[in-house]
C-alpha cells in the first residue's frame, strides 16, 4: 500500500488547536448524525484533538470510537479530552488513512474531517476508508473548499493570504480546494451509493471575527504553515506580516463577514 506523502500544512500550534478544539459533531458533522445508531463501532480518522471524536462517542453510548491521526503527539491531547468527559467507549491510536490496520468490514461509520485535503491519494484513502467499513455501514467525509471561502469587505491582504495558502497546499502534496473534489474521488474509488452536500461555517459576529481573524493572524506567523512558507520561499517574512496585519484588520470591520464552505459526502456501502 503506498503511504501518505503529503505534509500536514497546518501543524498543531495553539493556534491551529484554537480552531479544532473549537469543532464539534453539531458544527463539523451534522450530516452524519442521522444515521448513527446506540450500537455503531466508529473510526474517526485525523482525529487531532478528538473533540468531534468525543462527541461521537456520547452519541453511540452502545458502541465504540476509535480516533486515529497520523502524528502521535496530538493523540495525549484526544485522550486527556475524552478522559475529561469520563468517556468509556473511545479509544486512539496512529494510523496512516492509505494503510488502515484494520481487517476488511469492521467498522459501522468511517468518518474523516478536514484529511483528505491534506493526503498524498485521497482516492487510495477512500478506498481504505471503504474497505474497513461494514457492508450497509457508511463513509462519512468533509472537507472545507478554500477557493470557494468568500468574505467582506473586500481585502487584498486576504486576497494574497488565499493565493499564498492555496499555493504552499499543493507544494506540501495536499488539495485546498478538496470540498469540490470529494464526489469525484469516491467515484474513482469505486464508492457508488454517495450523497453529495456542502455545509458552511459563517463567523459575522464580534466574538467570532475576532476568533477567527485572531486564530489566523497569529497561524500565518507562528504555526508550522509559517515555517513552510519560509522553507518553500513562497513568501519573505515581511509578506507574511502583511497578511497577518490584514487578517486581523478585517477582524475589526463592523459590517466584516466570512464564511467557508465544505463539501460533503455520505456513502453507504454495499451489503
Amino acid at each position: 500500500m503506498p503511504k501518505e506523502t503529503a505534509v500536514y500544512t497546518h501543524g498543531h500550534h495553539e493556534s491551529v488547536l484554537r480552531s479544532h478544539t473549537w469543532r464539534t459533531a453539531a458544527n463539523s458533522a451534522a450530516y452524519l448524525l442521522d444515521s448513527l445508531k446506540p450500537h455503531m463501532r466508529i473510526l474517526d480518522i485525523g482525529c487531532g484533538p478528538g473533540t468531534i471524536t468525543a462527541d461521537l462517542a456520547e452519541l453511540v453510548p452502545d458502541g465504540r470510537v476509535t480516533g486515529v491521526d497520523h502524528a502521535p503527539g496530538i493523540l495525549e491531547q484526544a485522550r486527556a479530552t475524552a478522559s475529561a468527559r469520563g468517556l468509556a467507549n473511545v479509544d486512539f491510536a496512529v494510523a496512516d488513512v492509505h494503510a488502515l490496520d484494520y481487517p476488511d468490514n469492521t467498522f459501522c461509520v468511517v468518518h474523516a474531517h478536514q484529511v483528505l485535503q491534506h493526503v498524498g491519494d485521497p482516492v487510495q484513502a477512500l478506498r481504505e476508508m471503504h474497505r474497513v467499513t461494514r457492508p450497509g455501514g457508511f463513509i462519512a467525509v468533509r472537507d472545507a473548499d478554500y477557493a470557494a471561502m468568500t468574505w467582506y469587505p473586500a481585502s487584498e491582504g486576504l486576497d494574497d493570504w488565499l493565493d499564498l495558502y492555496r499555493r504552499v497546499a499543493r507544494a506540501n502534496g495536499g488539495e485546498p480546494d478538496a470540498g469540490r473534489r470529494l464526489r469525484s474521488w469516491a467515484l474513482r474509488a469505486g464508492l457508488r451509493d454517495i450523497t453529495a452536500t456542502s455545509g458552511t461555517w459563517t463567523f459575522a459576529t464580534p466574538q467570532e471575527r475576532a476568533w477567527w481573524s485572531g486564530l489566523w493572524a497569529d497561524r500565518t506567523l507562528a504555526s508550522a504553515y509559517a515555517d513552510r512558507v519560509a522553507e518553500g520561499g513562497h513568501a519573505t517574512g515581511e509578506q507574511l506580516t502583511g497578511v497577518s496585519e490584514a487578517w486581523r484588520e478585517w477582524g475589526r470591520h463592523e459590517d466584516g463577514w466570512f464564511a467557508v464552505l465544505h463539501g460533503e459526502i455520505l456513502c453507504r456501502k454495499d451489503v
